[in-house]
Order: structure tokens, then C-alpha cells, then sequence
């Protein structure tokens, strides 16, 4: 939305970007990233076996990977409207993060001492988080086109917010194809993938979202 038509909109008294209207372009974007990373991943990678779906494992990261989506995908709506409240919307991104490292500290250490480290890098510790960020790259395109096409008042923190809501949405593709069944390895590279999404769609926001 360019600036003469903000103002414009805001000297009639039409107040911030509508609900619905926000909704109807950044859930269009959630969901072409989920099917772009998935895709990728079960392309790239190759999918986990099926018989991993009868434990806990991919349904943690997926459930943690969508409740962060969805919290981060919050934060990005509020951002695109001028003048939001902010807080509710923080708290759920937080209490999301803090409740899968709360999960990860207890597996970690309910580990055998021997077994820690292992359980905390895994195999793949190393390319997990680059592996989330490349999957997340579709999806953070489309997030940011979709909040440029509102009214983000912010744009390095919009641009960070749709970068975790991307960043988030790629972790669940990737969980798709990755076989590393600790809640530990999943709270920090997990995590660390999508704060590299976020980093760069702050970049990115700080651009492209500028008015």
C-alpha cells in the first residue's frame, strides 16, 4: 500500500488494514509455503518411514512447528496494520518457543550422561537449520508480498515476523524428511532454523516493506 493512500484511507477515518483483509493474503501465503517446502523436502531429502508416524516423534515437530505458524502468523497480521496491539500476539510466539524448550530440557535430561551430546546434535545438527532456512525461502517470499500489499508501519519488524511464520511453516515441511527423534535437537536447531528465516526476512522487511 503506498503512503498517499494511506493517508488517504486514514483521513476518511477507515482506520487499520481490516481483519479479513489481512487474513485473506498472509493464510493464501502460509499455505503455498507449506506445500512448496514439503514438497521440497520429501524431493530433496526423501520422506521419514512411515512407521515413525506411529510414535511421537514427527507429530512434535509438526505441532510445534504449526503453533509457532500460527503464533508468528499472528504477530505478522498485527504488524500489518497500523497502530496494533503487539502483546498478546508476542506472549504466544514466547510461550510457544519456551514450552518446546521446556520439552527439550526434560528429554536432554532424561538422558543417560553418555548419551546427551548425541541427543542434542543428533546426525544432522549441522545442516538441520540451513536445511529449514532453504525450505522457508518460498514461503517467506510470499509472506512478504503479502504484507507489503498492507500497511506495516514496521517493516523491520514485520519483516522479522513473517520470517518466523516462514521460518515455521518450513520446519513443518522439513519434519516430513527428518528422522532425528529428539525433542532437544528439535528446540535448538529446529529453532535456530527458523530464527535464520526470521533474521532474513528482517533484512529483507527492512526493504521491501519500506514505504
Amino acid at each position: 500500500m503506498k503512503t498517499d493512500t494511506l493517508i488517504d484511507l486514514l483521513s476518511r477515518q477507515a482506520g487499520p488494514a481490516p481483519r479479513a483483509l489481512v487474513a485473506r493474503r498472509l493464510s493464501p501465503a502460509a499455505l503455498a509455503g507449506l506445500v512448496a517446502s514439503a514438497l521440497a523436502a520429501i524431493t530433496w531429502f526423501g520422506p521419514i518411514p512411515a512407521t515413525m508416524f506411529a510414535t511421537a516423534v514427527p507429530w512434535t515437530k509438526m505441532v510445534y512447528a504449526g503453533a509457532l505458524a500460527l503464533a508468528a502468523g499472528w504477530l505478522t497480521a498485527r504488524l500489518s496494520r497500523p497502530a496494533a496491539p503487539l502483546q498478546r500476539p508476542q506472549r504466544a510466539v514466547f510461550a510457544v518457543v519456551g514450552v518446546m524448550a521446556m520439552m527439550g530440557g526434560v528429554s536432554l535430561v532424561s538422558e543417560p550422561a553418555g548419551g546427551r551430546v548425541q541427543a542434542l546434535l543428533g546426525h544432522s545438527w549441522s545442516s538441520c537449520p540451513w536445511s529449514v532456512l532453504a525450505l522457508s525461502l518460498p514461503g517467506l517470499a510470499a509472506a512478504l508480498w503479502a504484507v507489503r500489499g498492507l500497511a506495516p508501519t514496521r517493516p523491520l519488524a514485520a519483516g522479522f515476523a513473517a520470517g518466523l511464520m516462514a521460518g515455521s511453516v518450513g520446519a513443518f515441511g522439513y519434519a516430513l524428511s527428518c528422522p532425528e527423534a529428539s525433542s532437544a535437537f528439535v528446540a535448538v536447531w529446529y529453532s535456530l532454523g527458523i530464527a535464520l528465516t526470521g533474521i532474513v526476512g528482517a533484512v529483507l522487511g527492512s526493504r521491501v516493506l519500506r514505504w
